[in-house]
């Protein structure tokens, strides 16, 4: 008898959350569910100079390939002997590519995937490998999970620091595509920027009380972040100092009255933004934020969303748990 009762009010909880949700309804459902066989956790994906070539990776050594714009995927196997390694980050440019992942590990490879090279490391690194964007030839800039920043021009034979010291563990590490980075430390009480040209990190203090969960850098070059209970904010573009008072415009409650986790967010068009979190939540703005529309087509899938990604305006992905990737379609395709 207790144990239903239990059931009951589990019941009455979940009814009384959907309830507070009074956002409206996406018109059409553009995101096609992916399922993989693994049940790994999926971190990135990037596409080389061909966009119906790419790469998905993962924790637990997952590696999946596709040849025809992600609408199916391949497992790759690397031999790594008994190493279990959760990859975190791939990137290309042109047929050039990269991988990082924890314990440290970097892979290279510059035939498409087709052959991956494993490229050693030092003991002394500070950190592990966080991150990684393919700049150009034979050129990358990695940066580790305690903000070690690095930069390679022959292929990953040396490596220059381009910071002096480390940030700290960090929760999140983003980086613009000028260069710039944010850090959000473990957690989530203060967070720490780095642009080309510092000798070292700066520090700020989280501007209120909710502790943050992520940030980044949307594509007008405004910073964003995520903070517990569902709290988005951008920066004022208009401001001088991250430390003046006006350096961050109004708070945004997207799905004001629930308490769904929010994880990631990232810009389709300057105008249209997507918004991901835990339990199959996806939120969308067309009109910069001011107001949100729901898709309740994915929220049965049974995965939290942890990252956005969109290569280009027609073709993007958000990332899941065991094995589940959404592909974005064009409305006139969905349709």
């Amino acid at each position: 008898m207790r144990k239903l009762k239990q059931i009951v009010i589990l019941l009455i909880v979940c009814v009384l959350c959907i309830s507070c949700s009074r956002l409206p309804s996406i018109s059409y459902n553009p995101w096609k569910v992916v399922n993989l066989q693994t049940d790994a956790t999926f971190s990135d994906v990037a596409f080389t100079s061909d966009s119906r070539h790419g790469w998905l990776v993962g924790t637990k050594n997952a590696l999946f390939e596709t040849t025809d714009g992600g609408d199916t995927w391949q497992d790759r196997k690397l031999d790594l002997g008994d190493e279990k390694v959760s990859f975190n980050a791939v990137s290309f440019n042109g047929q050039e590519g990269w991988i990082t992942g924890k314990p440290a590990i970097l892979l290279h490879t510059e035939d498409g995937g087709k052959n991956w090279s494993r490229i050693p490391l030092s003991d002394k690194l500070p950190g592990a490998p966080d991150g990684i964007i393919a700049l150009g030839p034979k050129t990358a800039e990695m940066v580790t999970d305690l903000g070690a920043i690095y930069r390679t021009t022959n292929g990953g034979r040396t490596w220059q620091a381009l910071v002096e010291g480390a940030v700290g563990v960090a929760r999140t590490i983003e980086r613009s595509s000028d260069g710039k980075y944010v850090a959000v430390s473990a957690r989530g009480n203060f967070y720490s920027t780095w642009a080309p040209g510092d000798s070292e990190w700066k520090p700020y203090n989280r501007n209120s009380s909710r502790r943050l969960q992520r940030m980044g850098y949307s594509e007008d070059g405004r910073l964003w972040l995520i903070a517990r209970g569902g709290q988005l904010q951008f920066s004022n573009p208009d401001a001088t100092s991250l430390d003046d008072e006006n350096a961050w415009d109004e708070v945004i409650y997207p799905e004001p009255g629930t308490s769904w986790g929010l994880l990631d967010i990232t810009n389709r068009t300057p105008e249209e933004l997507w918004v991901a979190g835990g339990s199959g939540n996806l939120l969308v703005s067309f009109d910069g934020g001011k107001t949100w529309q729901k898709d309740r087509e994915v929220e049965s899938v049974p995965t939290n969303f942890y990252k956005i990604d969109f290569i280009n305006s027609d073709q993007g992905f958000i990332l899941g748990q065991d094995g589940i990737v959404l592909k974005y379609t064009p409305k006139a395709e969905a349709a």
